[in-house]
């Protein structure tokens, strides 16, 4: 590995500028172990760390890419070898040091997952939206919410984080409502398990907020953020919950304690960045055993690193659908 190719982003004035450029192994990070990038994903982080001001990268240039899959080529640790196929996302991979948009990345061994029975391509279908929605879900579980107890509603169901949960939450036999802004991905959200599909909450954005309304909602998913949150909030079902991990709404939350204290309502924080490894580990091996979820392929579309930021572009505005795997080996 004298050099290799990488998408890397550089800060020039007000601009970020993303382009393909060649790297050697010192420009990589210290670590115990380095990668060949087989594939990586783009989420909407990715986006957040080629937007100006956005505060998510620490220092340019960097390698954005929250999240990759390979083999291992070097190693120093005992608990990794040469050949062993893994994962890692979070973390600062791809916003405090390089991430997977490269031929080559290194890391810590205890950032690292084995890929087990997932291949590199399946791994990164799923990903950190993927691996979120999966918290997500069995946060709800955890707090006891059953198919029984009513609807579960999903914000942002054309995304990520929001098609996966609703592939998960249809398999583990809830009824899920599925709201988004994008009227013709209805038969889509359908076909991913969706027993309805809503618009965009709140229905009219231009009414005043209420301390809560009428309750129609066992929990939710929450993927947006902001007024979406907070209307949502404002009508779940005494004991409910919602699961929030998005802020594509915004971060402000205009709310009040009425749900709290009036319905019992827990609003479960859902973080995939700083997760401790071995629980990282063992929610990964679900994902690649019990809660795979059944409809990947359905929304999943292969881009080659080399054009990613047209689709980067599409997830921070809001136009994209599904998950975007990214192909780096043989994809410059």
């Amino acid at each position: 590995m004298d050099s290799f190719n990488a998408l890397v982003a550089r800060q020039d004035g007000d601009r970020i500028i993303s382009s393909v450029e060649t790297l050697s192994p010192s420009d990589l990070p210290p670590g115990d172990v380095t990668i060949r990038v087989a594939f990586s994903s783009v989420n909407y982080k990715d986006a957040l760390a080629v937007t100006p001001n956005c505060g998510v990268v620490r220092d340019y240039p960097i390698v954005p890419g929250i999240d990759l899959a390979g083999e291992v080529v070097e190693s120093r640790s005992a608990d990794f070898a040469v050949g062993d196929q893994v994962l890692a996302h979070g973390y600062d991979i791809g916003t405090g040091k390089h991430g997977g948009y490269a031929e080559f990345a290194r890391l810590l061994a205890d950032q690292l997952v084995p890929l087990g029975d997932l291949s590199a391509e399946h791994a990164m279908a799923i990903g950190t939206a993927g691996f979120t929605a999966a918290l997500s879900v069995q946060a709800l579980i955890d707090r006891g919410i059953t198919p029984d107890d009513g609807q579960i509603v999903v914000t942002g169901a054309t995304g990520g984080v929001g098609s996966v949960s609703v592939d998960l939450l249809a398999a583990a036999g809830y009824s899920v409502v599925a709201s988004t802004g994008k009227a013709e991905a209805a038969d889509h959200l359908r076909a991913l398990g969706a027993s309805d599909v809503i618009g965009r909450l709140p229905e009219d954005p231009d009414a005043k907020p209420r301390p809560l309304g009428k309750t129609r909602w066992a929990g939710a998913v929450d993927c947006v953020g902001g007024a979406t949150l907070a209307d949502v909030l404002s009508t779940i079902a005494y004991g409910g919950a919602v699961a929030a991990s998005g802020l594509t709404g915004g971060v402000a939350l205009n709310t009040t304690v009425m749900p709290f204290i009036l319905r019992h309502v827990a609003l479960l924080g859902i973080d995939s960045v700083l997760l401790p490894i071995a629980a990282r580990r063992e929610m990964w091996r679900r994902l690649g055993d019990e809660l795979r979820p059944r409809h990947l392929k359905n929304v999943t579309h292969l881009v080659d690193v080399k054009d990613v930021v047209s689709v980067i572009d599409e997830v921070r505005d809001g136009r994209y659908s599904g998950r975007a795997v990214v192909k780096v080996a043989g994809g410059f």
